[in-house]
């Protein structure tokens, strides 16, 4: 639909357009205020969650893929240049979290729903916390101004998830699609196999990380500079706030949420790298992290609400990057579908390697010996 513009004009476009966010934020308090009096309440608190993960991967077929890459010379600097851009990440972070607690409140005190329609409610939530507040956080994290890395950290608290700040900086993109990435997927492997292995060593390699930074300092794990402590902290006062404002349910939403948000959060991350890897070089280390690493997905629509995360292979390239000047490339592998759709098909396994498997054979067509026994299992 918009392949034809000019990059300028579509450079325009998106800067008014990732402010698409809203939408599913905002259709959080209309799902509620919708339900009120309908012979179908239970049915309004999926509305988001229905429209992100079935809506979505369909019109990001309809409106197609986002043609501009800024101008390395005349435009990057300019767009890098622009407040707005981070003005506009930063101004998710206080409407997420009144959203947040405006929603917990919801889920203790109104009684319209029936389990059902409050399990909607947590899975719509969570889906938002995930969808917006993690890509934001992440986007926040890869930047060096302390009020970037204070509010990602911030997002990351209010989803329980705090080891990612440090684990995904310092962890993952440096071992990217190697068998050292728990967040890297196997070829072959599925979904279900891969979350349980996520969970647990991002955990645990946040503290191990976390651990010989304050050891190169000669600290101890256990110190006030330890930044994990601090962001725990955060989601333990989280967790009070919501118990004390609202009881044992305010406790049960905001855990139910964070578990949805940080669970999607590990989905996107199974799709970004599924089967790729980095070749082991005569030295014995690998080579170092390109934009072929990395599933690229460049469907406009998913890209604005995602701030550009599924330019994920220039972002792997270039970490520093901002969202607002990522770029695409035609030859890094390229997903079929928007993250919504590609998170659809994964909690599917056998479709999904139907549909994937293929793709990674292609690419690695005349090489298939760097398709590990490891891998195929």
């Amino acid at each position: 639909m918009f392949e034809r513009l000019p990059s300028r004009w579509m450079l325009a476009l998106k800067k008014v357009g990732y402010w698409i966010w809203l939408i599913p934020v905002l259709g959080i308090p209309l799902s509620y205020y919708w339900s009120q009096g309908s012979a179908h309440a239970d049915a309004w608190p999926w509305l988001v969650i229905s429209v992100v993960f079935g809506v979505i991967p369909l019109l990001d077929f309809i409106v197609g893929r986002d043609p501009a890459n800024p101008d390395e010379c005349d435009e990057v600097p300019a767009l890098e240049a622009q407040g707005y851009y981070r003005l506009l990440s930063l101004a998710t972070v206080p409407l997420l979290l009144a959203m947040l607690v405006w929603s917990g409140w919801i889920f203790a005190s109104y009684e319209g729903w029936s389990w059902v329609g409050q399990l909607g409610w947590v899975l719509s939530v969570g889906t938002v916390m995930g969808a917006i507040g993690i890509t934001v956080s992440h986007e926040l994290i890869h930047k060096d101004p302390k009020l970037e890395q204070n509010a990602g950290g911030l997002l990351l608290a209010a989803v329980c998830y705090a080891g990612f700040k440090v684990e995904h900086v310092r962890g993952h993109h440096v071992h990217v699609s190697t068998p050292e990435d728990a967040s890297s997927s196997r070829f072959g492997q599925s979904l279900y196999a891969f979350l349980p292995h996520a969970y647990k060593h991002n955990f645990l390699n946040a503290w191990k990380l976390e651990a010989e930074r304050l050891k190169r300092r000669g600290l101890p794990v256990l110190h006030w500079r330890n930044e994990l402590i601090w962001w725990y902290a955060i989601s333990a006062l989280f967790l009070l706030g919501f118990t004390l404002a609202f009881g044992a349910l305010g406790a049960l939403f905001f855990l139910g949420q964070a578990v949805i948000a940080f669970t999607l959060l590990e989905i996107v991350n199974y799709v970004e790298h599924y089967g790729l890897h980095r070749r082991k070089l005569d030295n014995g280390r690998y080579e170092r992290t390109n934009a072929h690493h990395s599933w690229n997905s460049n469907f406009l629509l998913t890209n604005l609400f995602l701030f550009h995360l599924q330019r994920h292979s220039d972002h792997h390239a270039y970490a520093k990057r901002r969202y607002q000047v990522l770029r695409h490339f035609d030859d890094s592998p390229q997903l079929p579908n928007g993250y919504a759709g590609m998170i659809v098909l994964a909690l599917f396994p056998p479709l999904w390697r139907a549909v994937m498997d293929p793709k990674v054979r292609a690419y690695y067509a005349g090489e298939e010996h760097q398709l590990s026994e490891s891998q195929l299992t």
